[in-house]
């Protein structure tokens, strides 16, 4: 008779708390499983096609031989000059392609690796609350600390530095900053950037400015980078996604920009790790670094029709909102005295219509939903219905 072998995974992956948007995809077949048809403007996945003359560059590499083998571990020359020049005519600033660039298989995966790459077990890494959740993951698996600040809707979800005690800033590593803000579409001011480099500048810690969805703005809205901001290379690295922009969210390229140093040590942890980002999707890459911005501008004005929808759709059934001006989500109260992952979970039974609740997002988020404008235009139309059919409103 053989013995049951039970060996048991690190206690850095038992005492994570359950992946936000994992358990939502259990959610989900639960719901498909009873027949209801689902609505999904849950996880933040674009439902447009990528540009024609990305495929087009990605077929066209797919058949050089050269680029089946394994890629180098920066990135090819071609790509990072690619991302120095439009870094330079989309927001003004200077990359050296040579040590200032580090490509990605997606922002994510970079957004952990950094947290890996400079936090020792008991170190504190500073993370607003809402966050996306690998800002706080990685530094988890690191076996290091988070310090949430919360963003508070009075002060436009923009984190309170001088609330942050002391003895944290004096032993923080990492502080993680994202706008425009994934969940809650806020967008940072110049001022608020420029006492944030002064303030990482202070207490010796590392800015890491996620710029994901620097793209997905309208109105004539445009973000700045970390880098407008003078002295921010000394202290700063950023990072963007293709995901959103250029709809490619499940190819999985990013890249990373900053300093030097900074750039190598992430680069030293993905060496060690993976290898590299593939080639075929580095050449796409390149082509939608240098494709018509049309294709983007269509886009962004699809997501600006969504957004106008969906706010006049939500202020009939009660809530009160303003126009966004960036990504493609709305963040709305969860009708007072409920729980942000009962009222969502019955919401989609009783609608069909997938909300991801804001305790995905951390504790100070529980009050919240966010709603992403990632369906069709008649989905949109048909989620609104069902809502206010079931009586699903705010008061």
């Amino acid at each position: 008779m053989s013995t049951k072998v039970r060996i048991k995974p690190s206690d850095k992956i038992t005492t994570l708390p359950k992946y936000a948007f994992a358990e939502l995809d259990e959610w989900k077949e639960i719901e498909r499983a009873r027949g209801n048809d689902l609505i999904d403007l849950g996880i933040g996945n674009p439902d447009c096609p990528t540009p024609q003359p990305i495929v087009d560059a990605a077929i066209q590499s797919l058949q050089k031989p050269e680029n089946h083998g394994y890629p180098c571990f920066k990135g090819k020359i071609e790509f990072r000059r690619a991302i120095s020049k439009w870094m330079k005519d989309r927001y003004n600033v200077d990359i050296d392609p040579e040590t200032e660039i580090q490509t990605l298989v997606g922002a994510k995966e970079g957004l952990a690796n950094i947290a890996m790459a400079f936090t020792n077990p008991g170190d504190i890494n500073i993370v607003p609350d809402p966050y996306y959740p690998v800002l706080s993951r990685g530094t988890w698996i690191s076996s290091g600390e988070v310090h949430h600040v919360p963003l508070l809707k009075e002060n436009n979800y923009l984190p309170d530095l001088k609330s942050i005690p002391e003895d944290v800033a004096q032993r923080a590593k990492i502080i993680f900053i994202n706008y425009p803000n994934n969940p809650t579409a806020a967008v940072a001011p110049r001022e608020f950037l420029e006492e944030l480099v002064a303030y990482c500048k202070k207490y010796n810690i590392l800015l890491c400015y996620d710029l994901a969805y620097g793209e997905v703005c309208f109105d004539g809205y445009r973000p700045l980078s970390i880098f407008s901001i003078e002295g921010a290379k000394d202290v700063a690295v950023e990072y963007h996604s293709f995901s959103k922009t250029f709809n490619m969210a499940g190819w999985r390229i990013g890249f990373v920009v900053g300093n030097a140093e900074y750039i190598q040590a992430i680069h030293d942890m993905k060496t060690n790790t993976d290898y590299g980002t593939c080639s075929i999707m580095q050449d796409a890459a390149i082509a939608a670094l240098n494709v018509d911005y049309s294709y983007v501008q269509a886009t962004m004005d699809n997501y600006a029709r969504r957004r106008d929808f969906m706010v006049e759709g939500f202020r009939k059934l009660g809530w009160e909102l303003d126009n966004t001006t960036a990504t493609m989500y709305l963040w709305l109260k969860v009708p007072a005295g409920c729980d942000s992952k009962a009222w969502c979970k019955s919401v989609m039974e009783k609608t069909g219509v997938v909300f991801t609740p804001g305790k995905a997002f951390g504790d100070y988020s529980d009050g919240y939903f966010r709603a992403s404008l990632v369906q069709p235009d008649e989905k949109l139309k048909e989620a609104l219905i069902r809502l206010e059919k079931a009586g699903i409103r705010y008061n």
